[in-house]
């Protein structure tokens, strides 16, 4: 449970850090970023999760993503981990940018070579968690989760495994479908097998479907943002199957499409503030 800091600065009236450690899941020294706005001696402010896409670090959302300002305003902490594994003894597809490293798909990989390494579906939804209560002023029992594209797909689906830990889930332009599209279908194929039943678990339309439609359960608080000048959402993105598994679901989703906006950091950074203080508002 120790951790090695790689860098701190201050920034709107807080700090952001660096930090590496040593993950038991993934079997890898693995970089997550934590920005912790001022607060009082001994308070526990509520967290924020991020988790990035294709192709993505930590750095991206951190360097990029324009939420510290209103993280500090709201008094939310804000965690960045890292896509996958890495290393030179982590299996990869180097010559395949949307798969191995870079692109973990936040799911425990069941496949050879890949189940040793990529598990990061338990590193985010447990060890990850442990860390930053033992290290962070982090009040767990208040925590939401957001991400971008693959991350997208990410929150979703943990997210809404979860329903009893994240009080709120939203996305930019996330994967909702991926056993539908080719993004996905190459992913869970490989990491996970032939078996799509078992992709279900990493679907976020699908568990709608298994879970909320099918049981009557319910996950209260859901946003999405989706720019209309996406490349990928046709192919790949597929936003109205979400929208209508809530529908059928009797879930209130709010889904937004932003006219003009493309899958950029421009766009992500665009709505972060008012997705923080959206989560701000179920966060307390």
């Amino acid at each position: 449970m120790t951790i090695e800091t790689t860098s701190t600065n201050r920034a709107h009236g807080g700090t952001q850090g660096v930090y590496r450690h040593a993950s038991a899941a993934t079997g890898t020294p693995m970089t997550f970023s934590v920005f912790v706005p001022d607060h009082a001696p001994g308070a526990r402010l509520p967290v924020l999760w991020y988790l990035s896409g294709l192709t993505c670090t930590h750095a991206n959302v951190t360097e990029k993503g324009e939420y510290r300002a209103a993280c500090a305003r709201h008094g939310v902490i804000f965690v960045a981990p890292d896509t996958s594994p890495r290393g030179e003894d982590v299996p990869d597809a180097a010559d395949e940018y949307d798969f191995g490293q870079g692109a973990g798909f936040y799911l425990d990989a069941t496949q050879d070579p890949w189940a040793k390494n990529y598990r990061m579906r338990s590193y985010i939804e447990r060890e990850l968690p442990e860390l930053v209560a033992a290290h962070f002023p982090a009040d767990m029992a208040r925590q939401s989760i957001t991400g971008h594209s693959m991350g997208g797909h990410g929150a979703l689906t943990i997210g809404l495994r979860n329903p009893d830990r994240f009080r709120a889930i939203s996305a930019f332009a996330p994967i909702v479908a991926p056993g539908e599209v080719p993004w996905g279908e190459k992913a869970l194929g490989r990491y996970l097998g032939g078996d799509r039943a078992a992709w279900r678990e990493y679907d976020a339309v699908a568990l709608i479907e298994d879970r909320f439609a099918k049981a009557g359960g319910r996950h209260p608080h859901l946003l999405v943002d989706q720019g209309t000048a996406d490349d990928f959402l046709v192919e790949q993105l597929r936003t109205h199957r979400l929208a209508e598994a809530c529908q059928a679901a009797g879930i209130d989703a709010t889904i937004r499409l932003q006219a003009g906006y493309d899958h950029s950091y421009y766009f992500i950074s665009t709505f972060m503030a008012e997705h923080v203080e959206w989560h701000a508002r179920w966060l307390g």
